[in-house]
């Protein structure tokens, strides 16, 4: 038993050694400071790459489709919110700046939206629509997803899911059942499973301060949590995984009077 769980143990740190820690943005005023660890073999670039390539997948069937909206009046509500998202994601990295970053329209029923890694942005008209979203609660649930890009939270998942497989691999390879039971238990409860919710919460507040900078009234994104709760059955995907309603709320009414000064002066300015 003991050789057996030395060698689930090993295979533990077989993965733990193949990741690296990174520091991915800068706290902002709300101080969001955590230390994320990255697969060795996967870089930033790689990530960036393999997104871009299934955005363009989409946008090519969105296009044969005829869903691609690139004029009319949703488009350039959705263009000129991003653009002032975007201008003020220096604060968090400032090599963000320099992303090239796309911002596309789908006209479907579809209640999404999301920012993919390097910054490729997709809105989906159905939320905006049918949740009938200010301009401010647009620029929420943009900033949530422009913040989940700048903390690089996809390549992060995609270390962990190659770490899952690392550690299951060099446990089975040593013959001992037991030793790839005791890999994935421990990979499960000491990396994924705490920082899926924390990963939610880190973009919630950064697409909070986010916002506020852009001069978008952070309130909205009250108001927007309400707008999903009475969506009832059918929550938006980008939200499938976040904390409770009530909690996230809570979390969010915490932080309001921490950004409000930024909205207050990003207003000033305009």
């Amino acid at each position: 038993m003991y050789q057996r769980s030395s060698m689930g143990i090993v295979a533990v740190s077989v993965m733990l050694s193949a990741c690296q820690p990174v520091n991915t943005t800068e706290g902002g005023a709300l101080g969001v400071h955590r230390e994320q660890y990255m697969f060795s073999m996967l870089s930033e670039a790689q990530v960036n790459q393999m997104y871009a390539q299934s955005y363009q997948e989409t946008l090519t069937t969105a296009a044969k489709e005829g869903v691609l909206e690139q004029s009319g009046t949703v488009n350039q509500r959705i263009q000129g919110i991003a653009k002032r998202l975007i201008a003020q994601v220096g604060v968090f990295r400032q090599d963000a700046l320099s992303w090239n970053w796309e911002v596309n329209v789908i006209d479907s029923d579809e209640l999404n939206a999301n920012c993919g890694p390097g910054g490729k942005i997709i809105f989906y008209t159905g939320l905006i629509n049918k949740l009938k979203l200010t301009d401010d609660e647009i620029a929420a649930v943009m900033g949530h997803e422009i913040a989940h890009a700048l903390r690089e939270h996809g390549r992060e998942a995609m270390s962990k899911a190659y770490g899952v497989q690392m550690a299951t691999q060099v446990g089975t390879a040593f013959g001992f059942g037991a030793g790839a039971d005791l890999a994935n238990t421990g990979v499960k409860y000491l990396m994924t499973l705490p920082n899926s919710r924390q990963n939610e919460n880190e973009a919630d507040l950064i697409g909070l301060e986010l916002a506020a900078r852009a001069g978008y009234n952070p309130n909205a994104a009250l108001t927007l949590w309400q707008k999903m709760s009475a969506a009832g059955g059918n929550p938006p995907e980008f939200l499938s995984t976040h904390p409770a309603p009530s909690n996230r709320m809570a979390a969010l009414q915490a932080a309001i009077p921490k950004v409000m000064p930024l909205y207050e002066q990003a207003k000033a300015r305009r």
